[in-house]
């Protein structure tokens, strides 16, 4: 299947896998629509990749072993034990992921991106139109444009999905990540290649560090509780929606921070605490699937098509993994309906198993969370086993593998 048209509605991670993916499939014309302008770059959260989901997503040309990061080998969990200074560990595992900041990761991929595809920025979409044989997508200035196929790749508030299946949204999972990061990244436990868990009741706070661009690193965390309850909070978290340090309530700061003091052993609430305001934020969590991926000439990627909740580590994964998909099932289709046919069947399935696999790990580390003080190593084990329990063996913690049978 060569040339056509293709529009991308979203130039984030999933966006430009999804403009390399079009242009390795041999379409003709490729416009990228983003609604932010070049400051995403500056977005310094972290993402870590399963070594192994790296080694296939390598091998698909959509990773390189240039792109910043740092080496994760073992996750330690870790509660508060008195005042002892990094706490009582109750369980470890091993945990080879490579650690990524999302700005560096997104500077890479968006480098890779042909020159001739048009990347506009500052495109805001409002409205997505198909008909029998092509898609027309309106800007919010009134410009229209046609083109044969578009692939929504705009996050969990897609305006391409609302055109495919109106209603659909995000649905909030009744809690939140609270997010930051910190030059703080000096002197860590052994030699800084640990994922760290701290667990409280009602949640539990990841923390490791990340590159900073620079050629240092800085120290990424975020911490998973059920906020409480304020009908004025929950009312704004129900809508798909993230809040900036300009926007984050006092009483509901004054309550994580309380947290952190009360439930950290002390040398991490330490570096919890000393975190800028600036680079935190609130990241509300959500569930979504989709009845498919695609509807006529309309495609979904990413976040857009399926949202699984963050413990299972492969939300990067799965978009850049969409993306290798569609390209797979471009380079063997001969006509629209062939290509876009295939791509659903293969990624439907897999899409739901990771928001179930989720599920039910934020069942178990938020929302339920066991007696951690009566834990060691045996009950740990078997706690993470019953929430991988069920499981398709190959879709599991760090994504799904692609080269498993």
């Amino acid at each position: 299947m060569r040339g056509g048209s293709i529009a991308v509605v979203g130039g984030s991670i999933a966006g430009c896998a999804a403009a390399l993916a079009a242009s390795r499939g041999g379409a003709e014309r490729i416009t990228v629509l983003e609604r932010a302008d070049a400051r995403l770059r500056d977005r310094g959260v972290g993402i870590a990749l399963h070594s192994d989901r790296f080694d296939e997503l390598r091998d698909g040309g959509y990773v390189t072993p240039e792109m910043p990061w740092a080496p994760l080998s073992r996750r330690v969990w870790s509660a508060r034990d008195g005042d002892t200074e990094h706490g009582r560990v109750i369980g470890e595992q091993p945990f080879p992921f490579r650690a990524y900041s999302w700005g560096s990761l997104w500077s890479e991929l968006r480098r890779r991106v042909p020159e001739d595809v048009f990347y506009r920025s500052g495109a805001v979409v409002t409205d997505v139109e198909p008909d029998a044989d092509g898609v027309t997508v309106r800007l919010d200035g009134g410009e229209k444009e046609r083109f044969d196929v578009v692939i929504g790749a705009d996050g969990y508030r897609s305006v391409v999905r609302e055109a495919m299946f109106p209603g659909a949204e995000a649905t909030y999972a009744g809690y939140i990540g609270w997010r930051g990061t910190s030059p703080d990244a000096a002197d860590l436990p052994s030699d800084g290649h640990e994922a760290h868990n701290i667990v409280f009741p009602g949640g539990h706070c990841m923390i490791y560090r990340i590159p900073d661009g620079a050629g240092g690193h800085l120290l990424n965390w975020v911490l998973y509780t059920t906020p409480p309850w304020a009908e004025s909070l929950e009312a704004g978290l129900r809508t798909p929606t993230s809040l900036p340090p300009g926007r984050l309530d006092a009483e509901l700061t004054a309550y994580l921070r309380g947290l952190v003091a009360d439930n950290f052993p002390p040398y991490w609430a330490a570096r919890v605490l000393r975190t800028p305001a600036a680079t935190t934020f609130i990241q509300p969590i959500y569930d979504l699937e989709v009845p498919r991926y695609t509807q006529g000439r309309m495609v979904l990627v990413g976040d857009a098509a399926s949202v699984a909740r963050p413990h299972i580590g492969g939300g990067s994964v799965k978009a850049l993994q969409d993306a290798h998909a569609l390209e797979q099932a471009w380079a063997a289709g001969d006509d629209w309906e062939e290509v876009l046919g295939s791509y659903d069947a293969g990624r439907r399935a897999i899409g739901a198993a990771m928001v179930a696999l989720a599920r039910r790990m934020g069942a178990a580390q938020v929302e339920n969370t066991p007696d951690w003080s009566a834990m060691g190593q045996p009950e740990f084990d078997e706690w993470w086993h019953d929430q991988n329990n069920g499981s398709d063996r190959r879709s599991g913690f760090g994504g799904h593998s692609v080269k498993a049978t």
